[in-house]
């Protein structure tokens, strides 16, 4: 008896202690420059949903990401670490990609999963696929993944918009149709965009539901596959915006994120719950009005300008997170951190953790754990080391080199072809007084602050152990395809059932409660 007593104890309180750690929402939009939303001053974006974010929360005007392209960006955020630590360097994973983020890596759906949450991601993850699918979510901690495993423009794109109208970028044809997962099986391929996004909530909006039913705490990871190129939209969406196709492919992403939230208000959860908002890299200005704006950032995706990683972020949490704006530092290495403690884990200390806790900025309205900020770029070399270092409102650039821009963008620094430059003595601006990176500073007067940031950078740099690429291995039996063998490859490679609208059914989510 005093053992059933004893049992019956332990389960309460396990019950008890999970329903009171909060839930975590972390949502990730893709090629999404600093000023692309309305509330970031674009006067002509539709993003209701996020600009209520805003208004009811704490936006960042000073965040930024690990990475100016997605894969790398992607592994410092679920891991705390700069990418050249984990090997996801150089440049991005493509379909025929061998390699990935490395099992030795920890993730924090891998903390929180020990901590008692259900974990799940919806959407692109860009960290590999790998033979047998090694390298998908399922095998870095989370508990339920749908999603394609990479940018949608590598693989072939006809129909990107509602009912059949094209995609107006150019994707790769040579691989095979893109995949649409379900834990490690492929359930549609090719994925049809224009019903993707509901997909993608329906998926969210279960997960949600079924662990607040259950008063099981819940990790979800939304990266969105917008707004990168080629944007789609469904019927709902299309001609939607009169900011063209990029602002139906922003409208579809911020409904999608306003149902998240009607979701988490549903299940009556919104007090507890931690919603984040950011993304991965800044805008793709090759893509001209279709890639996205960087306000007034200089340059875009590809560089370490302020473009290519200063991100939008938004943070909430009723009654926890006084809304308002803050200018302290942070970025995407910090959510690792910042979530890990939020949920009651414990930060590894057997490698090094590149994160601060952000804790302060968002719950005292107090300063930030970090002071500075180092820019590697979209090609890393362990012989360069970081582009740039931020130090307080100092940014120095010891390289330049230009990004995905080219004509007609009227700055040629941003260009493609514009090749690596060093400088020494190292560009320095104050990017509080000068985030446009115009007017370059010199003179005695900033010897001194300069002469510590080319000290406390050759310090970094010489510390820094760098993880074996991950990136260069490639075979064309490594895309994914739902008919291994088929032929003629990769074009076989389809498959998709009718049993529900969007081509498959869904019991994973009882899996989790």
């Amino acid at each position: 008896m005093a053992g059933a007593i004893v049992l019956l104890f332990l389960v309460f309180f396990v019950s008890v202690h999970d329903a009171q750690k909060p839930n975590i929402v972390l949502l990730f939009a893709d090629d999404l420059g600093y000023g692309d939303l309305g509330v970031y001053g674009h006067p002509t974006s539709s993003s209701p949903n996020l600009d209520k974010m805003a208004k009811e929360g704490l936006l960042f005007t000073q965040f930024y990401s690990a990475s100016s392209v997605c894969s790398p960006s992607r592994a410092a955020l679920i891991t705390g670490r700069y990418q050249t630590r984990s090997g996801i360097w150089p440049g991005v994973f493509v379909a025929a990609s061998t390699g990935g983020l490395p099992h030795n890596e920890t993730t924090v759906a891998e903390i929180l999963k020990k901590e008692g949450y259900a974990t799940a991601i919806v959407g692109k993850w860009h960290l590999g696929v790998g033979a047998n699918n090694t390298y998908l979510p399922t095998n870095h901690g989370f508990d339920y993944y749908m999603g394609i495993p990479y940018s949608h423009d590598m693989c072939p794109c006809l129909i990107c918009f509602y009912p059949d109208q094209p995609c107006f970028d150019k994707c790769r044809t040579h691989d095979t149709p893109c995949p649409l997962f379900e834990n490690s099986k492929i359930v549609k391929q090719p994925a049809d965009f224009t019903t993707l996004t509901a997909t993608y909530t329906n998926a969210a909006t279960g997960f949600i539901n079924q662990n607040a039913e259950a008063k099981k705490p819940f990790f979800l990871y939304m990266p969105y596959q917008h707004t990168h190129h080629p944007q789609f939209a469904s019927k709902a969406f299309r001609n939607s915006s009169i900011r063209g196709t990029f602002g139906d492919s922003l409208s579809e992403m911020d409904s999608s994120i306003g149902e998240i939230f009607q979701a988490i208000k549903s299940a009556g959860v919104e007090n507890n719950t931690f919603v984040f908002f950011t993304a991965d890299n800044g805008p793709s200005l090759i893509r001209q009005v279709r890639g996205g704006n960087q306000g007034l950032l200089k340059c875009g995706k590809g560089t370490t300008y302020e473009g290519g990683m200063r991100e939008p972020a938004i943070a909430w949490m009723p009654g926890k997170i006084k809304p308002g704006r803050t200018n302290e530092l942070g970025a995407t290495v910090d959510v690792f951190v910042t979530i890990t403690k939020l949920a009651g884990g414990q930060v590894p200390t057997d490698r090094p953790i590149d994160g601060v806790d952000m804790s302060p900025i968002l719950f005292e309205g107090g300063q930030s754990n970090r002071n500075f900020y180092y820019y590697y770029p979209m090609l890393p070399n362990p012989s360069t080391g970081v582009f740039a270092t931020r130090l307080k409102q100092y940014k120095a650039h010891f390289y330049t080199k230009g990004g995905l821009a080219g004509p007609p963008y009227y700055d040629e620094d941003c260009w493609e072809g514009t090749l690596e430059k060093k400088h020494d003595p190292p560009l320095l601006f104050d990017i509080m007084q000068d985030p446009s990176e115009k007017y370059p500073l010199s003179g005695e007067k900033y010897a001194a602050i300069l002469e510590t940031i080319v000290k406390m950078t050759e310090k970094f740099n010489s510390e820094m152990i760098w993880g074996n690429s991950e990136i260069h291995g490639s075979n064309s039996s490594a895309m994914p395809c739902c008919r291994p063998s088929c032929s003629p490859f990769p074009s076989c490679c389809t498959c998709g059932t009718k049993n529900s609208p969007f081509g498959y059914t869904s019991p994973a989510f009882e899996l989790l409660v």
